[in-house]
């Protein structure tokens, strides 16, 4: 009878200690509260995981399955929130998996330094994420020769559609000037920020506009109220739709001790 492989340790987070407990139902990826593992000056958030299904060789595997890997990137999110509620964490990357408690002994040992630059820098900071979207412009309105039945002719047709074509344009030019001031002056509340490509409504399924700005802040929680009151006024403009997201742990500024050091 074979022995059954010990329970590895996923590795959510690296932050300080800190006073008190995590939020009571604070769940994991595997549904149960993970475990501060304390080492010198830092603290690993941990939890227990299946070595069959965390193990490199089923973890490769598990890494191609779409619903596995937003279950577990839910539970690993839901970790991280409840964290930010009481301290200021570095998140690690999704699936960091040791062998064992001296595995995660050695990772804060190997990375100490450069979790402590990183540490200082986000200490008392959160992530706010903002997008811009143009909002589709509405169909132009029947010129007199177009027929009243809604029939229309060769020309008119191509009249409005060039009419529609240069409707999007202008509305997607107005979104685009108004989301560089609203990011110039966001980018003044900030510490750090960080621009990600658009959002492919394909891959999100959002069809209402086209993602013109997709950005992320690093802002001090001191100055979050004047933030997102910004945010909120942008958002009445007619022609853009503005979408903020947050607090959220900074994920978008986890590498910034190594962005400081570069």
């Amino acid at each position: 009878m074979s022995t059954p492989t010990p329970p590895l340790r996923y590795v959510y987070a690296v932050c300080r200690p800190f006073d008190g407990v995590l939020p009571e139902g604070a769940a994991g990826i595997t549904g149960e509260p993970p475990r501060l593992l304390h080492h010198g000056d830092l603290v690993a958030v941990v939890d227990a995981v299946p070595a069959e299904d965390f193990d490199e060789g089923p973890l490769r595997a598990r890494l191609e399955d779409l619903d596995w890997l937003a279950a577990t990137a839910r539970g690993h999110d839901a970790v991280l929130a409840a964290l930010t509620a009481v301290t200021s964490p570095l998140p690690l990357r999704l699936a960091t998996v040791c062998r064992d408690d001296s595995g995660v002994r050695r990772l804060l040992d190997e990375g100490h330094d450069r979790f402590t630059r990183a540490l200082e820098r986000l200490d008392g900071r959160v992530e706010w994420g903002v997008k811009v979207y143009a909002e589709p412009a509405p169909a132009p309105r029947p010129t007199p020769s177009e027929a009243p039945s809604g029939k229309v002719g060769g020309r008119d047709y191509l009249r409005r559609r060039l009419r529609e074509r240069n409707g999007r344009e202008e509305g997607r030019r107005r979104a685009e000037e108004t989301s560089r001031v609203l990011h110039d002056r966001l980018s003044a509340y900030a510490e750090a920020t960080a621009v990600h490509p658009p959002q492919d409504p394909r891959l999100t399924g959002d069809t209402g506009g086209v993602n013109v700005l997709n950005a992320a802040y690093l802002v001090a929680r001191e100055r979050a109220e004047g933030f997102v009151a910004l945010v909120g006024r942008v958002s009445e403009e007619e022609g853009v739709r503005v979408e903020l997201t947050g607090p959220w742990a900074p994920y978008s500024f986890a590498g910034i001790a190594e962005e400081e050091a570069a």
